[in-house]
């Protein structure tokens, strides 16, 4: 029974989500031992998680692990942020919703960033959504216009490699899409569409399909994709890169046409009120190694946090490499306290075998726990005091006595318990400025009132 409803958490049908749901918090739910660890950077299969799960599944892991705070944050859509937050509620989580893109940083156009190879490209994210734009808006056609260029990029993509391939051809609507809950694919959509359609057009014959990708793509030994193939999650992330990633058969080299800029992306998080979130990948690049004049120059154009994923900073074999990375880490995350700027963490889990919360007690990790459990806060108390009292981070009256006071304002209200039925009743209820008195009040208590 626990396993089968566990399974249905990743039903494509919304309401088959929500009864399973229900269904395990009423045969008990998991009463874990509570943690102060957090992840608030999860993908969920509105974009891609590498096990498949929904916001449901996503939400009931975390309570299961006892997990202090957790956040989905999707490529370039909110489609999870109702289940989100409707599961959180339930299991009385620490929560909060974001999403994930690819801009073009006009300033840093001839530089490599944080998307290798790809000088301009620009991973960043908004975070701490309280709703979808609303319709009509500027920010609504901008998230758009988002995801229509996603659907576009994959299209083309899909031309290249199928005129590459000849055999073996994908259709993006019939193939790729009935993949995702809600038209929403990615590059590892597109890769497990070509994986399944060579295996079926060689009636599952993994040899004969290795034959036709060892003859097809370069740099590929016949006998060891053989034994690759069977390993289907290893064998994907081989195959992407050799048909879509840099060098590969579909790849196109990005341009500033490629992406939305950054400038228009934050605009429409600002115009959301949620919070603009730049994010780092790991102090290699030519546009990461001067960590205090990229966050300058961010927070001039109104970026008001950053995100890391810490665990490919530290976690690696090569102790050299290691060591390096973690020097890296440390000097950005002291460039960031330095100004102030909350700090997002969490590990992606956007392809099979990632962890699903990081190991804040290994030595690179626990010297900056503190820093992380404090981002945290502070992006579920704006979702809390944006969904219930009309306060955003970003407002200028948020801002009363600077940055640090009012980092230390909004964790307070983070750090209060997920609500029960009761008290989230009486929050719908009080309207915007009862309720934002109410949160502050309960925060200064360090309880609810």
């Amino acid at each position: 029974m626990h396993q089968e409803a566990l399974e249905r958490l990743s039903s494509f049908a919304p309401e088959v989500r929500r009864q399973a749901l229900r269904e395990l918090v009423e045969a008990g739910g998991p009463e874990p031992r509570s943690t102060d660890w957090v992840n608030m950077h999860l993908h969920s299969f509105f974009s891609f998680n590498g096990e498949g799960w929904s916001p449901s599944r996503i939400a009931w892991e975390a309570k299961c692990r006892g997990l202090y705070a957790v956040a989905i944050c999707d490529f370039d859509v909110l489609q999870g942020l109702e289940e989100m937050f409707e599961a959180a509620d339930l299991l009385r989580l620490r929560a909060a919703v974001g999403f994930e893109s690819r801009t073009f940083f006009r300033e840093y156009a001839a530089q490599e960033i944080n998307s290798p190879g790809e000088p301009g490209v620009f991973y960043f994210m908004g975070m701490g959504f309280a709703a979808p734009p609303c319709a009509g808006s500027h920010a609504a056609a901008v998230l758009a216009d988002m995801l229509e260029r996603s659907h576009a990029r994959n299209r083309t993509l899909i031309a290249r490699i199928n005129a590459g391939l000849r055999n073996v051809q994908v259709d993006y609507e019939r193939d790729v899409l009935p993949l995702t809950p809600d038209r929403n694919a990615t590059e590892r959509h597109i890769v497990r569409a070509y994986h399944e359609k060579a295996l079926a057009e060689f009636r599952g014959d993994s040899d004969t399909a290795a034959a036709f990708w060892t003859a097809r793509l370069g740099g590929m030994d016949l006998r060891e994709t053989c034994a690759q193939i069977t390993d289907t999650n290893a064998f994907l992330d081989k195959l992407r890169g050799k048909l879509m990633k840099k060098g590969g058969l579909g790849y196109q080299q990005p341009d500033e046409t490629t992406f939305p800029a950054l400038d228009t992306v934050l605009a429409m998080v600002r115009e959301c009120r949620a919070v603009p979130m730049s994010t780092w990948l790991d102090g290699a690049s030519e546009g990461e190694s001067d960590p205090e004049r990229q966050l300058d120059l961010l927070l001039e154009k109104g970026v008001e946090a950053v995100n890391i994923i810490p665990d490919r900073n530290w976690n690696l074999k090569d102790p050299t490499e290691r060591t390096r990375k973690i020097a890296e880490l440390d000097r950005y995350v002291a460039a960031a306290t330095a100004r102030d700027l909350p700090i997002n963490v969490g590990t992606e889990c956007n392809k099979p075998g990632q962890r699903f919360v990081d190991d804040f007690g290994a030595e690179a990790m626990a010297r900056h726990h503190a820093a992380f459990l404090h981002g945290a806060q502070i992006m579920v108390g704006h979702t809390r005091l944006r969904r219930w009292a009309d306060l955003s981070y970003i407002d200028p009256d948020a801002d009363e006595g600077g940055r640090a006071r009012r980092n230390a304002r909004f964790a307070a209200v983070g750090a209060l318990p997920g609500p029960a039925a009761d008290i989230r009743a009486r929050l719908d209820a009080m309207g915007p400025e009862k309720a934002r008195a109410y949160l502050m009040d309960s925060a200064r208590a360090r309880r609810w009132l």
